[in-house]
């Protein structure tokens, strides 16, 4: 799917220079989650970009959560949380990924999910996919169909979602900006 650019988005989203690291242009959507209009457009426009019935939203540790909850209200359907390890009671299925300096793990509760479930994929942003890479390979492996990935922010000079389109997932975004 095409990105879009919505202005009256991306205006609402803060560039940071030199953060965390220098170099680094930091694209912040805290000051679109404060502006209530902002979020209001946001999630109509993630909604509008869905195609086809969704089961479920899958919301990504810890941004992704805000959409993935405000979309799943939208669309009529729950919300699966995609946490860190570790911070899910109960039994759970994990996925690790590759980090620049190491791994990390993520995990669903091992019952979040019927098998053949149709779930949307949410974050706040996608850079070089890691992250959203796992969560797919994650809900697969719970059985789940991943039919699409939605995000506010694509930084497509990294990558991420052209790796995802080439592990069959549809994806969508809002707005894009150049560089990393």
């Amino acid at each position: 799917m095409e990105i879009q650019q919505n202005e009256d988005i991306r205006s609402r989203i803060r560039t940071i220079p030199d953060f965390p690291k220098p170099g680094i242009l930091f694209r912040d959507i805290t000051t679109l989650l404060l502006d209530p209009e902002g979020l209001r457009l946001t999630i109509e426009k993630m909604a509008a970009q869905v195609d086809g019935k969704i089961d479920l939203v899958a919301g990504v540790e810890a941004r992704g959560f805000v959409f993935g909850a405000a979309l799943a209200v939208r669309l009529g359907t729950g919300v699966l949380l995609i946490r860190k390890d570790g911070k899910l009671p109960g039994a759970t299925i994990a996925e690790d990924y590759a980090l620049e300096y190491g791994t990390d793990r993520i995990a669903i509760h091992a019952d979040a999910l019927v098998p053949g479930a149709r779930v949307l994929l949410v974050d706040d942003l996608i850079a070089t996919g890691g992250t959203a890479r796992a969560a797919v390979r994650l809900l697969r492996k719970a059985g789940a169909e991943v039919v699409q990935a939605s995000f506010v922010v694509d930084l497509p000079d990294l990558g991420g979602a052209d790796a995802l389109r080439s592990d069959g997932i549809q994806v969508a975004s809002l707005v894009a900006f150049e560089g990393h």
